[in-house]
């Protein structure tokens, strides 16, 4: 189909993640994605799905969203997600669409896939593979270069070898000058959540808790905001559409 994305969800829920969390939010929830990451926690949306125009997309969201009511009455916050977003060439009229309607729009990408394609007015929330993903290697490197203030880096830590790579990264890219800079801490998958196609996480690597996490970052006085998944303490950590 002209113009199509396959789509594997679209709904209101509040953002989990990002200097947004806690807010009110629209999610489009592409299907596809080339990584494997040992704790993806949304492999259901690796194959499925519904084919859909952008039209379609933007009348679903519409349906959910008062988009055209007073300023201070409409949902201003709209993430693409997957997935990985990018992997689908008809993001980009739906990111111009959406950004010409006046909306926030945040890009949730692996940072796999070249970020300067997109219409400058997204802000992108990179997720930068730590080694425990099993795909830190598929990073572009030229992506960092193209990073706005108004990006966000993100590394999954899940580790404490995943620690100390992103603080090194941290310090070798001068990331906290650039964008903001998320520490997320892996939450554990639940046994219905490991599907068999995720990657192991490589040997040699020592778990680190989230209380671990934080007294590193504050030992180290790091330039970086420490996030949990705000929603999987409301919501059971596997249900979907939240």
């Amino acid at each position: 189909m002209v113009n199509s994305l396959l789509v594997h969800e679209i709904y209101l829920s509040i953002q989990g993640e990002s200097t947004f969390a806690g807010q009110p939010c629209a999610f489009v929830r592409l299907t596809g994605c080339d990584l494997r990451c040992s704790y993806c926690d949304t492999a259901y949306a690796f194959a499925g799905g519904k084919s859909m125009t952008v039209d379609e997309v933007v009348s679903a969201l519409e349906a959910l969203c008062d988009f055209t009511g007073e300023p201070g009455n409409k949902l201003p916050l709209v993430e693409l997600t997957g997935g990985e977003p990018l992997l689908q060439k008809n993001i980009h009229p739906l990111m111009n669409r959406l950004c010409d309607m006046g909306l926030t729009v945040l890009v949730e990408t692996s940072g796999a896939h070249d970020i300067n394609t997109s219409d400058p007015r997204v802000r992108h929330i990179m997720d930068w593979k730590c080694p425990s993903s099993g795909e830190s290697a598929r990073m572009l490197a030229e992506n960092i270069a193209h990073l706005k203030p108004t990006d966000e880096v993100k590394f999954v830590i899940g580790t404490e070898q995943d620690y100390d790579w992103a603080k090194l990264q941290l310090a070798e890219h001068q990331l906290a000058e650039t964008c903001p800079v998320l520490f997320s801490w892996v939450e554990p998958l639940e046994a219905q959540q490991q599907d068999e196609l995720l990657k192991p996480v490589p040997p040699g690597h020592t778990p680190i808790t989230r209380r671990e996490l934080v007294e590193r970052i504050t030992r180290d006085k790091l330039r970086v905001r420490f996030q949990l998944q705000m929603h999987k303490f409301i919501w059971p950590p596997d249900e979907k559409g939240v």
